[in-house]
């Protein structure tokens, strides 16, 4: 019953233009921020492997770092220049603007052999890890 009513409802909402838009236009921002430098990352027993697609951004724009474990990679696309017409009409803009980030703890990284290289839009890392085994477990012996 609940479920027929619900059904009812959406149906209704997608009729009418206003309803059918709102959630649409109310997250699109939110969307767009979500979708900024999505990444993979691959571990193998000798490195982590991270592909970031960073689009349109210059490489000169882009600064990497790690740190007690934590890779941080920070982007920023600078304001365009936008191509209106005469009166300044635009007819869409859907480029963003600004400063981007994410982090990813990556551990037993060795810090000094860390390489990276930005090729059509894609930022590659490889995070060779220490062959030291050092173990994760933190038990304590209890007497």
């Amino acid at each position: 019953m609940s479920n027929e009513l619900t059904n009812r409802i959406n149906n209704w909402m997608e009729q009418d233009d206003f309803f059918s838009n709102l959630g649409h236009s109310f997250f699109e921002g939110a969307k767009s921020f979500n979708q900024a430098l999505k990444t993979d990352i691959k571990e193998t027993d000798e490195a982590y492997d991270v592909k970031v697609d960073i689009p349109g951004i210059s490489k000169d724009d882009i600064s990497l770092s790690y740190d007690d474990g934590v890779l941080s990679i920070n982007a920023k696309r600078d304001s365009f220049e936008d191509k209106s017409d005469k009166d300044g009409n635009i007819i869409t803009s859907e480029r963003s603007y600004g400063s981007y980030s994410r982090q990813y703890r990556l551990p037993n990284v060795v810090k000094d052999q860390i390489s990276a290289r930005y090729t059509d839009g894609v930022l590659n890392i490889s995070l060779p890890k220490s062959k030291a085994n050092l173990s994760s477990e933190n038990q304590i012996k209890i007497d």
